[in-house]
């Protein structure tokens, strides 16, 4: 529990600390908040490897060193032989919760965070692998058991589905959703912990994990309903930052008196009900959950459900409705919190506690699909939950159609990148080594990579198919694609948005030994060659463009980005540390930096050849 005279005593002290305590109080009693790393007092006894800092880098020649900025907002640890490091924990302690967060590794670095100070999730840099284990990035820590043989000590460990970590000293976003062990009046596990799901830099890559006792390293082997978040600081340097919490621990809404009238007909909008007299109506009986299996007798009806909703805990609660076959709305206390629309909506409203009116229509008038009716609801300390009967999803309509990158495939394809944006003559290219790209053939340009596993080609391919198809991988996308060469007045000029007046002509590409391909254009009168490498064990793209002819004012944008820092030596950051970019060889020509529109932009003067590296 909370050790509430430590927290109240620091807070007279000093008003970080005050901030500390309102951030400790909202996590302990079910809400949402953001760790405060003002200082360290959210922390039982920290440890002399601990601090905090402003900013935070590393060198990816040195082993388990960080470079460190004064300030706050970084939770930093970097053991040493005079510093061993010790594990940090929570001064607060959690049950169910969502816990998201950013973190960084150095290289070579190892290190963990415990659900409950129990279950530990592994950190680890694992740049350059495809391995996958219990201990791979992401991985579920095994059990240990020194009663058991040698080579099987260690058991129910669980490995990611896909290896999507990034280099270190690049930031990486991790979100976990876990169920704590449940116990009846006497103390008895009556339910295991479960690690719901896991996401790893967008990526799902656990899901739905049983946790049958701790894993190695727990604090405990007794299984308890809460216990503190504790962070692993005796393997190696490693940071955190956004560190957000939100504890489950108040009681659902529950629905009672549920009644329902059933009318018959097609109701592409809301009617009017006085006018029109039911079919059928009745109580809902003692289950008081939601369905669309009411029997109507017709494909095409409509359900109107009447009851009371218990609210046992007062704020802001999220209703999410699955109408499939037609339209559904949602009002609670009078409100209307979904209004009527198909197939799906979503709406919050903020409820007092006690009982309240509610009222759900669905309304099925799609022939071709069958009725499915789902209602998820989430409030304040109330993790979503179904509150419908059980969750009806769609039929599987065709089993996915997976690209393995094992042969090196070159794949055309529609591409769709954010913003309603499709690249109608996209090339990807896939690499056993895990790491792939895709390349605009409009532009001459780059437009993504993605590390982890390759294409999901079932749009594309399932019956007629839509052309299109998606990275399966954490994806790093580069912006509305444009062209990569351009011709400038000035090195203030602005760059070119399309190809209009560069005579840019594809000459489609060219594959090498080891079926990588050579992209070949033609621009302002320039023959271009351009190829890009995977590099070693994957951990970055090369791409070198040779330029024969090129023109006056030639120039290359290298990248565009909200950020981009100096590293010095030919090395950049791109975005807030979400990669890395070197520049190899420039020909002679000197980089710049420079901002248009309130972004930056890196370009080089363009002379024979240009290369340079992305490391991922």
């Amino acid at each position: 529990m909370l050790k509430i005279a430590r927290i109240l005593f620091t807070c007279k002290e000093r008003t970080v600390a005050v901030i500390a305590c309102m951030a400790m109080s909202a996590m302990a009693h079910g809400q949402t908040a953001v760790l405060p790393l003002q200082d360290l007092t959210s922390f039982q006894n920290p440890g002399k490897s601990w601090q905090i800092a402003g900013n935070v880098s590393a060198d990816l020649s040195d082993e388990n060193e960080f470079n460190v900025g004064k300030g706050t907002g970084v939770l930093v640890n970097m053991p040493s032989r005079r510093n061993k490091g010790q594990d940090l924990l929570t001064t607060f302690e959690h049950g169910d919760v969502d816990l998201e967060l950013d973190f960084m590794m150095a290289k070579g670095s190892n290190s963990g965070i415990y659900l409950q100070g129990r279950y530990e999730v592994q950190l680890l840099d694992a740049w350059g692998s495809t391995h996958r284990s219990a201990a791979s990035l992401g991985g579920i820590y095994e059990r240990w058991d020194e009663s058991r043989p040698e080579g099987q000590k260690g058991y129910q460990g669980y490995a990611p589905r896909q290896n999507v970590g990034r280099a270190p000293g690049l930031w990486q976003h991790l979100k976990i959703s876990f169920q704590a062990p449940r116990f009846d009046a006497s103390g008895k596990k009556t339910e295991n912990a479960r690690i719901m799901r896991i996401e790893l830099n967008g990526v799902i890559i656990q899901e739905d994990v049983e946790l049958f006792g701790p894993t190695r390293g727990s604090i405990s082997n007794e299984e308890k309903a809460t216990g503190p978040l504790r962070f692993q600081g005796d393997h190696g340097a490693v940071a955190f930052r956004n560190i957000k919490v939100n504890q489950y621990s108040k009681p659902r809404p529950e629905l009672k008196n549920l009644t329902y009238k059933i009318y018959q007909g097609r109701y592409e909008k809301q009617p009017q009900y006085d006018s029109i007299p039911p079919e059928a109506e009745g109580p809902q009986g003692t289950s008081n959950i939601l369905t669309s299996n009411l029997e109507a007798g017709t494909k095409q009806y409509l359900i109107r459900y009447n009851g009371t909703l218990v609210v046992k805990e007062p704020g802001e609660y999220t209703f999410n409705i699955l109408a499939r076959g037609g339209s559904g709305s949602i009002k609670v206390n009078s409100q209307d919190v979904v209004p009527y629309r198909s197939w799906e909506g979503k709406g919050t409203v903020t409820l007092p506690a006690g009982e309240v009116p509610f009222e759900l229509l669905y309304s099925k008038y799609m022939d071709w699909e069958r009725p499915v009716l789902a209602l998820r609801v989430s409030g304040p300390g109330v993790r979503e939950f179904l509150i419908s009967e059980r969750d009806l999803s769609p039929d599987v309509e065709a089993d996915p159609i997976i690209v393995s990158a094992q042969e090196r495939p070159v794949l055309r394809s529609f591409m769709d990148l954010p913003g309603q944006y499709r690249v109608t003559h996209a090339a990807s290219v896939g690499s056993p080594n895990q790491l792939h790209y895709t390349y605009d053939l409009d532009h001459g340009t780059l437009i993504q990579l993605w590390r982890g596993d390759f294409l999901d080609a079932t749009p594309m391919w399932h019956e007629r198919g839509d052309g299109s198809s998606r990275p399966l991988g954490s994806v790093q996308r580069f912006g509305k694609p444009t062209i990569t060469l351009a011709t400038l007045a000035s090195d203030q000029a602005a760059w070119a948005t399309d190809t209009t007046g560069t005579t840019f002509i594809p000459k489609g590409y060219s594959l090498d030994q080891n079926s990588e391909p050579t992209f070949r254009y033609q621009i302002y009168g320039a023959t271009v060659q351009d190829a890009i490498r995977v590099i070693e064990n994957g951990k970055g793209l090369q791409r070198e463009l040779n330029i024969q002819n090129p023109a006056s004012g030639l120039y290359a944008r290298v990248v565009e980005a909200e950020k981009i820092e100096d590293a010095g030596k030919g090395m950049y950051l791109i975005n807030d540390k979400a990669y890395y970019l070197r520049l190899d060889d420039l020909a002679g020509a000197k980089p710049i930096i420079r901002t248009v529109s309130g972004r930056q932009e890196l370009i080089v003067p363009v002379r024979s050849k240009l290369t340079y590296t992305i490391l991922y």
